[in-house]
């Protein structure tokens, strides 16, 4: 009994550092091809043991894959960060069971079907649930092994899903047959169409990538390009305004971009340039009334004297409503009959004081953003308000990069926590981005895995959409990322630096942007239909 519990937890472990390795090590993506092998294999032993509560095994793998990946958001927030794990290994766990309960009714491979297409459609609609955390959807395991998923320009990253699946299962089942003599019963043609169809799906992406990516090899060279300026001005977020005010603040920024575009300084017939400065820079502005905040009148009268010149910067913003009741559940009660609405947003001005401004959609839940605040509304209310309450925009729009002869480049601002969003970004870039920017502030997390993770997922999303990224993060990693995901002149992590480059324009769409995310939706279809082909099953009396 003792060594077969220690096989059994031995397994658990093995699955839960296989599947975290690829999210901690960069070039370890491949090892997720097999991370869930050991799962499996703990199931059908602990199954063949008759061992009871078998739930506790797999939740126990999953809530080590989770914490040894993702237990930095502890350092921002420890009742968030511990949710996060426990809930999110909870719902993995709970397609596993739900695969355990369809091996009563369903036969041979098509439980380990349905378990696929389970994993694949709870992703799915992870992306657009209220509550969401799509950290660590499978697919992402390749985010810093870049060679190997060109193809996501064609799959996006489900298609990683589905492909790391694919293998997995394809190698448990060769195990299983060879451990309880199926295997033996197969003609040698069997044998061999089973082993070629195995190492196809698990080579055949390698190749397609290669393949792919040969054309993206100098994917930073286009007939077009944006001179980019990204500046990391390294301010602690914990104490960002007990440190210093805001003013020296923008000193600083305005100091490092002073440097930097010194040769420009009067020049009239320049090409148009964008500075990107980070996330929530600045604080309170509100929309339509810029004037108001000193960091844009600062920041516009320094562009007078760098024509052509853009800033792209982030500033938590405020809308102020005059409604006798509340305008929406989130928004707060200033008395008189005024109710504020909050926003976490990118703004674009220039010399000229145009200005542009966008609200980040994909917001954090609790910090950020409060879900179901029909109900949780009041929860919070009675708590003192310690939920977050900022307001999307509710559709993505673009910012322009304009220059004095009324030139305009149309570039796409994820916000943070919205480069992790792979189908909801591919908007931009249907609204007609022909570059991308990422402005973030990491620095909540310290030095760990999380900021390098938050990096590498943008990777994703310069390969699915092929659009070169200047992303700025406040303390680090700062970089510019090529169309094929490579990260270029990457910042060290809390230093001030400044990244001087060009990012290619470009105008095509791939299969991706152009029609959405397949994989996810013929899995969505199959779950449901094999879901209700199960009802039917429990349903019916024998």
């Amino acid at each position: 009994m003792k060594r077969e519990n220690m096989l059994i937890w031995g397994l658990v472990v093995l699955s839960a550092v296989m599947m975290s390795v690829p999210f901690l090590i960069p070039h370890t993506g491949p090892l997720a091809l097999f991370g869930l092998v050991p799962l499996l294999c703990m199931e059908r032993i602990a199954d063949a043991l008759g061992r009871k509560r078998i739930w506790i095994y797999h939740y126990s793998a999953f809530v080590l894959w989770n914490a040894a990946t993702t237990f930095w958001v502890c350092n921002a927030t420890t009742g968030g960060g511990l949710f996060a794990i426990f809930a999110n290994a909870l719902q993995m766990s709970l397609i596993f069971g739900l695969f355990r309960l369809s091996k009563k009714k369903f036969q041979g491979t098509l439980p380990y079907i349905f378990l696929m297409v389970s994993w694949i459609a709870w992703e799915r609609f992870y992306f657009d649930a209220e509550i969401s955390w799509p950290w660590l959807v499978l697919g992402n395991s390749f985010a810093r092994t870049t060679g190997a998923i060109q193809w996501y320009e064609i799959t996006g990253t489900l298609g990683g899903s589905l492909w790391i699946w694919l293998c997995n299962l394809g190698l448990f089942g060769i195990m299983t047959a060879l451990s309880d003599g199926t295997w033996n019963t197969f003609n040698w043609k069997a044998r061999t169409a089973a082993v070629a169809g195995y190492v196809l799906i698990l080579i055949g992406p390698f190749i397609a990538s290669s393949v792919i990516g040969k054309e993206y090899k100098d994917s930073m060279t286009a007939p077009e390009d944006l001179e980019v300026l990204i500046i990391q001005p390294n301010i602690d977020p914990y104490n960002k305004f007990q440190a210093m005010t805001q003013e020296q603040q923008d000193a600083i920024l305005l100091s490092q971009a002073e440097q930097a575009l010194a040769y420009r300084k009067g020049d009239s017939t320049a090409a148009p340039l964008l500075i990107v400065a980070p996330e929530t820079f600045t604080s309170p502005v509100i929309p339509g009334q810029y004037e108001r905040s000193r960091t844009w009148r600062r920041f516009t009268s320094f562009l007078k004297d760098y024509p052509n010149v853009n800033i792209l910067f982030g500033a938590s913003t405020y809308d102020y409503i005059q409604s006798h009741k509340a305008p929406s559940h989130t928004a707060r009660d200033m008395g008189d009959n005024i109710w504020l609405e909050s926003h976490n947003s990118a703004i674009m001005t220039d010399g000229s004081a145009r200005t542009e401004i966008f609200h980040k959609n994909k917001l954090v839940v609790a910090v950020e953003m409060m879900p179901y605040p029909a109900i949780f509304g009041k929860i919070d209310d009675f708590l003192g308000g310690v939920m977050g309450r900022c307001v999307g925009q509710g559709d993505i729009s673009l910012l322009h990069v304009r220059s004095t002869e009324g030139e305009e480049v149309p570039v796409g601002c994820a916000i943070c926590y919205e480069s992790v969003y792979g189908e909801y970004y591919t908007d931009y870039i249907r609204k007609g981005a022909r570059a991308m920017t990422v402005i973030t502030n990491d620095a909540w997390w310290g030095n760990t895995p999380g900021y390098r993770q938050h990096l590498s997922y943008s990777s994703l999303r310069a390969i699915e959409t092929r659009r070169a990224i200047a992303r700025c993060a406040n303390t680090g990693i700062s970089a510019i990322i090529s169309p094929s995901g490579e990260i270029m002149q990457p910042t060290p992590w809390w230093e001030p630096a400044v990244i001087k480059g060009n990012i290619p324009l470009r105008d095509d769409v791939t299969f991706f942007v152009a029609h959405g995310d397949i994989t996810g939706r013929i899995c969505t279809f199959l779950f449901i239909l094999l879901l209700a082909a199960l009802g039917v099953r429990f349903c019916t009396r024998k």
